[in-house]
């Protein structure tokens, strides 16, 4: 049976309680809450943090958490921040929504939440989406549809975390961002990458600075011969832009006489496949 893309967003996920007596908001324990092993969270801003605590003690909590049953206990799905947030108040109980889901729908639905919430780093979105590819193997192309998201900012999430573990690192801590690993990622040597990103963090280097630095340190291959416009560039860039939108990924394409090529840029195995299924007309 065909699955229901979860892109809609959390609130579409939670019927009405006079429609949905099933899923009514109820009052849970804490003690009944286990944490959610599926989090693709690993940092919680302690400031952010703090600040919901306070909101809560103020108001309450208005927003319901989403659980799902295990067994004798219920496991978190959505709200973390607002379950520690209740922890530090030591609240006795606190709202929720309990949802009969598996764990690949947990994930998703954990992945949505934060996302909307611009809650997860750029590393943290990039495993997630891994563990979605792994453990569940989803395409790149079924993310995007469950997620709302492009396919080629998935890909190109992927793709950060073939950047060292250090580089990684940096950019969960937020010192290196999403762009300045995008244009690192443009360097073959992992030594150069390290170089680089300390400069990055040592001399607060902007994206465009970085990437100045990254074409003056490529080496040489001789100087290229300036051809002047020619009538059908712009019919060749319309068509470049045309095959970008097709196969949802850079191409370029390269003329000289009558002859030329095109390059199809892919960011991985499945992505390739995915490429030449859309060549082939393959449907999916």
């Amino acid at each position: 049976m065909e699955r229901k893309a979860l892109g809609k967003g959390i609130g579409a996920l939670i019927p009405e309680r006079e429609s949905q007596k099933s899923e009514k908001i109820i009052y849970l324990g804490l003690d009944q809450i286990k944490p959610n092993p599926f989090q693709p969270r690993e940092l919680f801003d302690s400031q952010s943090l703090e600040e919901l605590t306070q909101s809560i003690r103020e108001k309450g909590l208005i927003q319901p958490i989403l659980v799902r049953r295990k067994g004798e206990y219920y496991e978190l799905i959505a709200g973390e921040r607002r379950l520690r947030a209740a922890n530090l108040l030591n609240l006795k109980e606190i709202p929720t929504i309990i949802k009969e889901v598996n764990d690949q729908d947990s994930l998703e639905l954990s992945l949505i939440e934060n996302i909307q919430r611009e809650g997860l780093n750029p590393i943290e979105e990039a495993h997630a989406y891994r563990y979605l590819i792994d453990k569940f193997n989803l395409t790149q192309e079924k993310i995007s549809e469950i997620l709302g998201k492009a396919r080629a900012s998935i890909a190109n999430t992927l793709r950060l975390l073939n950047l060292p573990q250090e580089i990684q690192e940096e950019i969960k801590k937020g010192r290196i961002s999403f762009a300045h690993g995008r244009a690192l990622l443009e360097i073959e040597d992992l030594n150069q990458q390290r170089r680089l990103a300390q400069e990055v963090i040592s001399k607060g280097l902007s994206v465009r600075e970085l990437e100045s630095l990254i074409k003056r340190q490529r080496p040489s291959t001789g100087k290229r011969r300036i051809r002047p416009p020619v009538e059908g560039d712009s019919y060749l860039a319309a068509m470049e832009n045309e095959l970008q939108h097709i196969l949802a990924t850079k191409v370029r394409i390269s003329k000289q006489k009558k002859r030329g090529h095109i390059l199809i840029e892919f960011y991985s195995p499945e992505d390739l496949k995915r490429i030449v299924d859309k060549v082939r007309g393959d449907k999916e």
